[in-house]
């Protein structure tokens, strides 16, 4: 669980049907950040997009595609993220990878009612 406080957001976008080694390269990225004991990580489908080749893919039922957008968000202290940013390095088929500072909270707790 990552502490309370100022962390990294890691953002990395993928096309659903993009593989490695046989399997969705989405599952080969939390694979990773599971074996660097990161604190968490979630795979988001999306149900609209386009990227580099300027296709649209869509859920809607008359252009059902099988290549969603999908989007691996994994958040914890910086130091933990930029530490696992060369573990990505070999990855074909990655889109665009983001970093957002954000700040974690747990809400109802004591240390947010001080505030």
């Amino acid at each position: 669980m990552t502490p309370p406080g100022p962390a990294l957001r890691l953002t990395i976008l993928v096309g659903e049907s993009d593989r490695w080694h046989h399997r969705p390269l989405y599952h080969e990225i939390v694979a990773r950040a599971h074996a660097a004991g990161l604190a968490g990580a979630s795979v988001l489908r999306g149900i609209e997009g386009f990227g580099a080749s300027s296709r649209i893919h869509t859920s809607r039922i008359l252009s059902l595609s099988e290549d969603l957008p999908v989007a691996v968000v994994i958040v914890d202290a910086e130091d933990r993220i930029r530490g696992f940013l060369p573990r990505l390095a070999d990855l074909d088929g990655l889109g665009p990878v983001t970093l957002e500072p954000v700040e974690v909270v747990r809400p109802g707790r004591r240390d947010e009612e001080a505030r």
